[in-house]
């Protein structure tokens, strides 16, 4: 490893004393830091490029002050040039040759630095760089190895106006390798010398201010015009990279950065890049990316129809695939081609403008991570900035306004440090910086999903998270404990993210849960499948779980391999985006079956699912769980009375109910006194053979439905789904044998009644809410006995009566039918025809294809079909209730006999 043998030997070292080193910029791919002090400013680092070493010191006074960090330093340089021990040593730093005159090295003292050294190492300081320092650069790029040591702050106080990051001498070389001496003063102080790679919180600073940029970039800009094309948005991730225009959401559109000795600004729809009223920026943008050369821009020929609108802006433009003699290029984001000569062009002083969207590839590659996976990210990640798979809307935004309004637009790096800054130091954060965390948080997540454990940049941005997570209160969440302010939303998202991608979890753990008891285990328990899918992925339970952060691994049968299998773990769904949280917002975890033994587990713990996926029929191979816990799990048919008097003391906080069509997922707590769950049963198998006699489908469901009570949903008291997801204190009413079908049960049958709706007889808004209500006035009468009239409320005949006569008044505008007054045609309906009608319309829908998508063409089909099915013309009753009945359909049904004396009749 690099920075160990840089570092050998090292336990400390002491830069106390008359020398202000220069803090030192990090970026790319290569770049890492030697020495770190309190602040988080890297004070010496090193780098690769092309076949090339390079080692930079931030004050020139450490050439000799750390001679044996020099000779590991020259040790490192010179590569797999071991039998070369030249060094050539600058006049300027004479002292590191008289050092090393004691050493096996042979250093020669020049007065600069030339092409026919023939030395495997050159040692100078930061201000004699000759020229433009090309050479150098060739030099290093070529395998040569560069010891440079210096700082800029002086520099720059005697040139002010000059940008330190481009004209520096030292800049001119170190920079391609993603190293910047700045005009920022180090602290120093003792340093100790850390075994890994130094990281800080503090370090994720941005290393710039860019208000000269965007004093330049903006300069007669007043907007940015996307109104013929939907823009991306763009991650602005680098310590160089700034964000130039953003909506009010802090979602940049249009962004730079600094990349070695050159530049690069991405526009988010290449469309924009031939706009003319975009031309103002464009001019500013190439002018800022051609640095003053006056060169050649080569645009790509995809875009070759923009080249006129750039050449009436007086540059000098070509239609040209990538050269390398060109000072700026403007490409499309959809070709990788080039990718590494592009960034080297950069990196070696050209502009680079690129145009485009990921959205689009995003949405046509699902499963693939456009970070990672999109062609222009290839080129883009390492100059800090990633287009996202995010659309924003089109039309045009305004540019920003600079001075004091400009700090408190978004910047992911400098809002990361001010809350790193909040939660370990106690800083104060503005309102309009609580207001952006949200943002953050969202940023965070889709950078580390980036996955790069063997990119510097990344790693050091984990490292720093993972640091300030250990130095944070993180909250220990629950129904006693919610999570209420930004803060502390943001610490449970950066938790659970940084958690699944640390290289050392089982260290983070602690610091996140702090209350996690020792529960008993079982070793090697086999599962056997049996799977026999429809047409949606389907749960298998398991009866295990997992403690939050356990893992265990998992020998799965040939197979289920690479065959679309996944094993879930936990069965709560539900994202939450509530204010005030009971619960992290996503506590369940996807792991793909890719391989015969795999590794699972979840930060919040949870039951162990396979989810089989659809048409999948599979009976008889075994899984095995190598480590987990018991949980109260009883399956009808199965679970013995014996087996459920010990299950269901089990300690875990999750338990199953699995009947023949229906699988309950409670806390433990409400079942640990039901010593009789087959009278449970007894109920809801009857319950859900009623569910399936109105659907007019086989009593053997396709896939059981479930029910998950849980602490907190995402909406409403219930919802529809798989699973129906209700409030764990409405949880008794499920699973207590003294309460099922004698209290109120309507709300769940309400949503199994969601889960039966078909759009092609649901007319939404209208119905959504409404038609479900069959199930629960027919589960209630046929299955349970009880009249509709006391399953609820709103089912008496004063409240069904008052309700249609509001209807009437309001001039029977289906604006108004929705919900009860909806269900209120249907009971109608039902009071004349009876259930057997519905099943029959219902099992008639089973037969049809191509049924119309539009309401009105689906309520005349459904007139169409309950006439027909009960041998009767209702076309009559529906025009009463409203319904657009067109004339094709009443002469459809004209040959059947009229329904005269239907109940609206009586309104007239």
């Amino acid at each position: 490893m690099a920075y160990a043998s840089l570092t050998k030997g090292l336990k400390e070292l002491d830069i106390r004393g008359p020398s202000v080193p220069s803090n030192l910029v990090l970026i790319g791919d290569d770049a890492f830091p030697l020495a770190m002090n309190t602040r988080g400013q890297v004070l010496m680092a090193a780098s690769l490029y092309g076949s090339g070493r390079i080692v930079v010191l931030g004050h020139e006074s450490y050439l000799t002050t750390f001679p044996a960090l020099v000779e590991n330093a020259l040790i490192w340089l010179r590569g797999d040039k071991s039998d070369n021990l030249s060094v050539a040593v600058h006049q300027r730093v004479k002292a590191v040759a008289d050092n090393l005159s004691r050493s096996s090295f042979q250093a020669t003292v020049v007065e600069k630095f030339h092409d026919n050294l023939g030395v495997g190492v050159y040692v100078t300081d930061a201000y004699s760089v000759e020229a433009d320092g090309r050479d150098l650069v060739a030099y290093l790029k070529a395998g040569g190895g560069l010891l440079i040591a210096g700082q800029a702050w002086h520099w720059a106080q005697e040139h002010p106006k000059e940008n330190t990051l481009l004209n520096f001498p030292g800049n001119k070389v170190s920079s391609v390798a993603g190293i910047y001496f700045t005009e920022h003063c180090g602290e120093a102080g003792w340093l100790p010398v850390y075994p890994q790679i130094p990281a800080s919180w503090q370090s994720v600073a941005i290393g710039k201010d860019f208000e000269d940029d965007l004093k330049f970039l903006l300069q007669g800009v007043s907007e940015f015009h996307f109104s013929d094309g939907i823009p991306s948005e763009v991650l602005v991730h680098g310590p160089l990279a700034f964000p130039i225009g953003s909506n009010e959401q802090g979602q940049p559109f249009v962004a730079g950065a600094y990349y070695g000795r050159g530049r690069v600004i991405v526009v988010t729809h290449e469309i924009a890049l031939g706009h003319q009223e975009m031309a103002p920026f464009l001019t500013n943008a190439i002018r800022w990316l051609d640095e003053g050369r006056n060169g050649v821009v080569g645009v790509v020929p995809s875009l070759g129809h923009y080249v006129n609108l750039l050449s009436n802006l007086g540059l000098r433009c070509e239609k040209t695939n990538f050269r390398k003699d060109l000072s700026v290029f403007v490409c499309q984001a959809y070709s990788d081609d080039h990718a590494q000569e592009i960034q080297e062009f950069v990196a070696e002083g050209g502009g680079l403008l690129i145009g485009g969207h990921a959205w689009y590839w995003a949405q046509t590659h699902h499963g693939q991570n456009p970070l990672t996976d999109f062609a222009g990210n290839h080129i883009l990640n390492k100059m800090g900035l990633s287009l996202l798979g995010v659309t924003l809307a089109p039309g045009s935004y305004k540019a920003p306004v600079l001075g004091q309004a400009a700090k408190d637009n978004y910047h992911f790096r400098h809002l990361l440090h001010r809350f790193a800054g909040h939660v370990v130091e106690g800083e104060a954060l503005t309102k309009n910086e609580e207001s952006l965390l949200k943002k953050l948080g969202s940023d965070c997540t889709t950078y580390l999903h980036m996955k790069a454990h063997d990119w510097y940049p990344y790693m050091q941005m984990l490292s720093t998270l993972t640091d300030f997570l250990k130095k944070s209160d993180m909250p220990q969440v629950s129904e006693s404990c919610p999570v209420r302010t930004p803060k502390d939303h943001l610490l449970l998202n950066l938790g659970s993210e940084v958690y699944k991608v640390c290289p050392d979890p089982d260290a983070l753990l602690p610091y996140l849960i702090k209350n996690n008891p020792v529960m008993p285990v079982v070793y090697n328990y086999k599962i056997k499948i049996n799977a026999n899918t429809g047409g949606a992925d389907t749960w298998l339970s398991t009866g295990l779980y997992l403690s939050p952060g356990m893992k265990t691994k998992m020998t799965m049968p040939a197979e289920i391999v690479n065959k679309g299998w996944r094993v879930q773990i936990g069965c709560q769904t539900d994202y939450l985006n509530h204010e005030e949280l009971k619960r992290a917002p996503h506590v369940v975890e996807h792991f793909p079956v890719t391989s015969e033994v795999m590794q699972v587990w979840n930060l919040w713990g949870g039951l162990i699912y396979l989810v089989a996926p659809p048409n999948t029929q599979l009976e008889g191979p075994e899984v095995i769980v190598h480590i987990a816990i018991s949980a109260p799990y009883y399956k009808s048919g199965v679970t013995t009375a014996a087996d459920w008097s010990l299950l269901r003391k089990a300690p875990t906080p999750w338990a199953e109910l699995e009947f023949e069509n229906i699988i309950i997922t409670v806390p433990s707590d409400v079942v640990r006194g039901l010593e009789c769950p087959n009278k449970v049963a007894a109920v809801w198998d009857d319950i859900m053979r009623g569910i399936a006699d109105l659907a007019a489908i086989p009593h053997k469901f396709p896939r059981k439905e479930r029910f998950v009570a849980d602490v907190q949903i995402s909406i409403g008291g219930m919802h529809s789904g798989y699973p129906i997801m209700m409030h764990s204190f409405d949880a008794d009413s499920l699973v207590n044998p003294e309460k099922i079908g004698h209290t109120d049960i309507w709300g769940p049958i309400h949503e199994l009644g969601h889960n039966q709706e078909r759009a092609c007889w649901e007319f939404p808004p209208h119905t959504t809410d409404g038609t479900c209500n069959l199930w629960s006035v027919y589960v209630h009468e046929e299955v349970l006995g009880i009249n509709r009239a006391k399953a609820h409320g709103a089912m008496t005949p004063d409240a069904r009566k008052s309700r249609t006569e509001e209807y009437v008044k309001g001039g029977r505008s289906l604006v108004n039918w929705y919900r009860w007054v909806a269900l209120e045609t249907y009971m109608q309906l039902q009071d004349k025809f009876g259930w057997d009608a519905f099943k029959k319309v219902f099992a008639a829908y089973h037969k049809m294809t191509n049924t119309p998508s539009d309401n009105p063409g689906k309520m005349n089909l459904y007139a169409q079909t309950f006439s027909e099915t009960v041998g009767m013309d209702l076309t009559g009753f529906f025009k009463a209730w409203g319904w657009p009945i067109d004339a094709a359909t009443e002469e459809k049904l004209s040959s059947l006999p009229a329904w005269t004396d239907h109940p609206m009749v009586q309104y007239g």
